[in-house]
């Protein structure tokens, strides 16, 4: 991981020059509970003016050559101006975006994929707030410099709309929504700041012991990277569980 880091934040020094501001790690990289089987490379970019084609162009290039060095889930990154995160705006404008899921898309249309990968993302807040609670900076300014605080309203509006059809979806992908949600309503109810390990720790302490089992197999899974098989019936019930005390908590 290390070495896939250290290269993307030389190259983008290389490709970005005068307009870098800064590179920004966030993620389980940052919170103690990286897993190259289960886990991704999150990166922000953040630089001074719209950056070009031309210029985006090499550095997908160079984004996805690192990609294919990197753990499964491969890098996650978004480019972003300065003028976006300090002070912040939401939803939040990108210029570049990458992850696994649109390398394809990039294979096939270069070009196509530079022109249009760009617009507002929600889950930036998500994001820019585990970077001034818990981030790293790789290179150039200052997290305190380059990020205004998220307003809680923002986090919490992009946090739920990452588990809204967590009922629905639990079954496709059981792990990552039963301690996403376990951290969504640490947020809500005691205002932390969590990883997924962390949210499903917290559950342990904060929910019905009938889903104890749950969290624990989780847990487990997130840790080993081995896929666990699950009770769908309860997990369905878990999720309509926490949906609630989400939505109701004050």
């Amino acid at each position: 991981m290390n070495a896939v880091i250290n290269s993307f934040v030389e190259k983008s020094k290389e490709i970005l020059q005068d307009d870098l501001v800064g590179v920004y790690l966030h993620g389980s990289a940052v919170m103690g509970c990286y897993n190259p089987a289960k886990s991704d490379i999150d990166l922000i970019v953040v630089v001074k003016d719209t950056v070009s084609d031309t210029l985006k162009r090499s550095f997908m290039d160079m984004v996805v050559e690192l990609n294919g060095r990197g753990p499964a889930k491969g890098i996650e990154m978004s480019i972003v101006k300065q003028c976006v995160c300090r002070p912040f705006v939401y939803p939040t404008p990108f210029e570049l975006h990458f992850s696994v899921a649109h390398l394809e898309w990039y294979r096939k249309d270069p070009d196509g994929y530079v022109s249009k990968m760009k617009g507002e993302d929600k889950d930036l807040a998500a994001h820019f707030t585990i970077i001034t609670h818990r981030g790293e900076c790789l290179y150039g300014a200052p997290i305190k410099d380059t990020f205004s605080d998220v307003p809680a309203k923002d986090y919490m509006d992009s946090i739920r709309n990452d588990i809204a059809d967590a009922e629905e979806e639990v079954a496709d992908d059981p792990m990552y929504l039963m301690l996403n949600l376990a951290r969504v309503l640490a947020y809500r109810k005691d205002g932390l700041v969590l990883s997924k390990k962390e949210g499903g720790e917290w559950a342990l302490d904060n929910i019905p012991e009938k889903y104890h089992k749950l969290i624990r197999d989780a847990l487990k899974e997130y840790a080993e990277g081995k896929e666990l098989s699950y009770d769908m019936k309860l997990a369905k019930a878990y999720a309509a569980y926490m949906l609630g005390e989400i939505a109701g908590t004050t």
